[in-house]
């Protein structure tokens, strides 16, 4: 699962961007990887091990509803599963 969500540029020179990916390793855990950023510009990535999925989904639901507060928006091209 996949999701990309992006805040606006006011003030800024580019927007922000958040993407959200869950996904299971070789071995059966999950992963959850956040990638924050500025559009063109560095962004940083962080990787989060889960063993069940419940817990990951969790994270994964708590990490969108965490960014969508902080004003990033969904657009709607960007969204899908893996």
């Amino acid at each position: 699962m996949r999701l990309y969500m992006q805040q606006s540029a006011a003030g800024q020179p580019a927007p922000r961007f958040v993407r959200l990916l869950l996904e299971q390793d070789l071995l059966g855990s999950w992963e959850l990887i956040r990638e924050t950023g500025q559009l063109g510009g560095k962004s940083q990535l962080r990787r989060e091990l889960f063993s069940d999925r419940a817990q990951a989904m969790e994270a994964f639901e708590n990490a969108r509803t965490l960014h969508l507060k902080r004003g990033f928006a969904i657009p709607d091209e960007a969204t899908g599963d893996a």
